[in-house]
C-alpha cells in the first residue's frame, strides 16, 4: 500500500470516528447539530494533539544536550510544538494524501534537484518547498518511495532511475538530492552502492544519520535500519546496517553531504544523531521533524545551500567545457 493511499484511509477511519461521536452526542445528550460536530472534530483533533505531544514527550526522553545558543523558553516551545502539531495535520490530512510525483524542468537551468521524502511520507512533504524552487527557476523532481515499508537499500534502483530521468530531461550530468529524515539515509545508500560521479551535493533535513530511539515504535525494513539503542552493551548505538552504511564512506563522500538538523526535533533523538563526521552540519533549535519542510528559517538555509552547489556546479562545467575547448584547438 502507498503512503498516498494508507493516508486516505486513515482519513476515511478518522470521519468515521468523528461522525460516531457527532451521532453520539447529538442522540444521547441532546446536543445540537453544531455542538455534535464540534464534539466530533473536536474529539479527533484531541487524539491527534496528543499523539504529537506523544512524540515529544518520548523524544525528550532520550534527547541529547541542547547547546546553550539553541535553548529556547516556554513560549518558543509552545510556538514549536504548534507549529509541529500544524505541519503535521496539513502534510498528512492534506498535501501527501492528494500527491503524486512529478518532474518540472527549466530548460538551460543547470544542474536538478531530486526530493526524497521520509518514513511514511510521499512527495506531497516538499509542497512548501517546491514554490520556491520554481520562483528561482530550479529543475526538480519528487519521488514516491515504495513499498511504504521496505528496505532502504531497496530504495537505491528507484533512486537511480529517477537520477537517470532528471539528467536526461534536464540535459545534466548531476543533481544535488534534498532529502527528509530517512530520505536522507535512502541518498546515502544509493551513493554507497552507485557512487558520488553524479551527485553535486546532498542536503538533508532531520535524518537520523546515527539512528533514532522512537524507530523501536516503527513498523517495517527500514524502521528496524534507522534503530538505535540506549542500552549499555558494549556495543554502538547504531544497528548494524548504520554501521555498515557508515563504514562504506569515505571522506570525500562525506564531504558532499550537508546536515540540516534541529535540536528540538521530536522524532530523531538523541537529536544529535543528524550530526554526520565529515560533512557541513547546520543546527537549529525550536523546530520539530515535520516543520522542518516548513520552517521559514531551515528553508532559507536549504535554499542558500543549495544556490551555492548549484553555483559551484555551474562553475565546474564552465571550467570543464573551456578545458575541452582549448584541447580542442
Amino acid at each position: 500500500m502507498s503512503a498516498r493511499r494508507l493516508l486516505q484511509l486513515l482519513l476515511a477511519v478518522q470521519a468515521l470516528a468523528a461522525l460516531g461521536i457527532g451521532l453520539a452526542a447529538l442522540q444521547l445528550f441532546g446536543a445540537s447539530r453544531w455542538g455534535a460536530l464540534g464534539a466530533g472534530l473536536g474529539s479527533v483533533l484531541l487524539v491527534r494533539l496528543l499523539i504529537n505531544a506523544n512524540n515529544f514527550r518520548l523524544s525528550a526522553r532520550y534527547a541529547s544536550p541542547t547547546p546553550d545558543d539553541c535553548r529556547i523558553g516556554g513560549g518558543a516551545r509552545l510556538r514549536m510544538f504548534l507549529e509541529e502539531f500544524y505541519a503535521s495535520m496539513l502534510q498528512s490530512s492534506w498535501t501527501m494524501p492528494r500527491a503524486r510525483a512529478r518532474i518540472r524542468i527549466h530548460p538551460g537551468a543547470g544542474i536538478p534537484v531530486l526530493l526524497l521524502h521520509g518514513y511514511g511520507c510521499n512527495s506531497g512533504y516538499w509542497s512548501h518547498l517546491l514554490p520556491r524552487l520554481e520562483a528561482a527557476g530550479i529543475s526538480h523532481a519528487t519521488l514516491d518511495l515504495a513499498p511504504l515499508t521496505g528496505d532502504i537499500d531497496g530504495y537505491v534502483a528507484q533512486v537511480g532511475e529517477a537520477v537517470d530521468a532528471l539528467c536526461v530531461a534536464s540535459g545534466a550530468d548531476r543533481v544535488v538530492l534534498v532529502a527528509h529524515s530517512m530520505g536522507g539515509l535512502v541518498a546515502r545508500a544509493w551513493m554507497r552502492a552507485c557512487g558520488t560521479a553524479r551527485v553535486a551535493r546532498v542536503i538533508t533535513l532531520g535524518t537520523p544519520h546515527h539512528g533514532t530511539c522512537l524507530a523501536a515504535f516503527g513498523i517495517g525494513r527500514n524502521a528496524a535500519q534507522m534503530r538505535r539503542t540506549v542500552a549499555d552493551t558494549g556495543e554502538p548505538p547504531e544497528c548494524a546496517w548504520l554501521r555498515a552504511l557508515a563504514g562504506a564512506e569515505d571522506a570525500a563522500a562525506r564531504a558532499l553531504v550537508t546536515s540540516i538538523y534541529s535540536h528540538h526535533d521530536n522524532i530523531v533523538a538523541p537529536q544529535s544523531s543528524s550530526m554526520l563526521p565529515g560533512a557541513r552540519n547546520i543546527a537549529f533549535g525550536g523546530v520539530g521533524h515535520v516543520a522542518l519542510g516548513r520552517n521559514r528559517r531551515v528553508l532559507d538555509a536549504l535554499m542558500a545551500e543549495l544556490m551555492a552547489a548549484l553555483n559551484a556546479g555551474t562553475g565546474a562545467a564552465s571550467r570543464a567545457r573551456a578545458r575541452r575547448g582549448g584541447q580542442a584547438q
